[in-house]
């Protein structure tokens, strides 16, 4: 199955460039900007948009996601409000990659299932879920591949050789290779870029397809 991510990316290999792939948190500063935003970034030139979900312990992010994910959560965002704004972005958007990035704990509760028959049907195309290692590929990512949806996996400059290839088992659309502590200041980065050589990238790179050569041959550039 060909997803709206590999048609992205095949487009981008014919056009000879990288892709720029942009990340905001829904509902933030509110659900009904944040939409508006959305909406907005394939015309500011945006390829593929990862779309954050609003979570009470986001362990795995900087001070800057994480005062945007409470000021969400403090507008009332949710998991279903979220997929409620994918849906409004299909209605006048149907190929622009969309990828819902966050943690397992508001899909747990919400219940897997039905999270990615909703999701699939909202119009999401990945899932980036940061805090659930290869080591639990059968709570979602085995079942999220079967309902057609891209898994996408994180990397770090510091993942080495022997756990990369777990990493990148089932991971499909792309990899991210991501700075440890997105969302912090410049100064807490310089120690991160020298140990990435091996991947060519700083912070947000993300390559394809399923990072086979880890960003050797293709560079994507996030921005948040």
């Amino acid at each position: 199955m060909t997803t709206r991510i590999d048609a992205r990316f095949a487009e981008l290999k014919n056009q000879g460039r990288s892709a720029f792939i942009t990340f905001l948190m829904a509902g933030d500063p509110d659900p009904a900007t944040s939409l508006e935003i959305i909406k907005a970034l394939p015309q500011a030139g945006a390829d593929i948009i990862e779309i954050g979900m609003p979570f009470t312990d986001p362990m795995a992010d900087g001070p800057a996601i994480q005062a945007a994910g409470l000021r969400a959560l403090k507008g009332g965002m949710t998991l279903r409000k979220t997929l409620d704004t994918v849906r409004a972005f299909r209605k006048g958007d149907d190929a622009t990659p969309l990828v819902l990035m966050g943690y397992y704990n508001p899909i747990y509760i919400y219940g897997v299932d039905q999270f990615l028959t909703d999701a699939k049907s909202a119009g999401v195309d990945g899932l980036i879920i940061v805090d659930l290692p290869p080591e639990e590929d059968t709570e979602l990512c085995l079942p999220a591949m079967e309902a057609g949806l891209n898994f996408i996996r994180l990397a770090t400059p510091t993942t080495d050789d022997r756990r990369l290839p777990a990493v990148l088992a089932n991971t499909c659309g792309l990899c991210r290779l991501r700075h440890p502590h997105a969302g912090s200041r410049p100064r807490h980065r310089p120690k991160c870029r020298r140990r990435g050589g091996r991947y060519r990238a700083g912070r947000g790179l993300a390559c394809q397809p399923r990072c086979r050569r880890p960003c050797h041959d293709q560079n994507r550039q996030c921005g948040g």
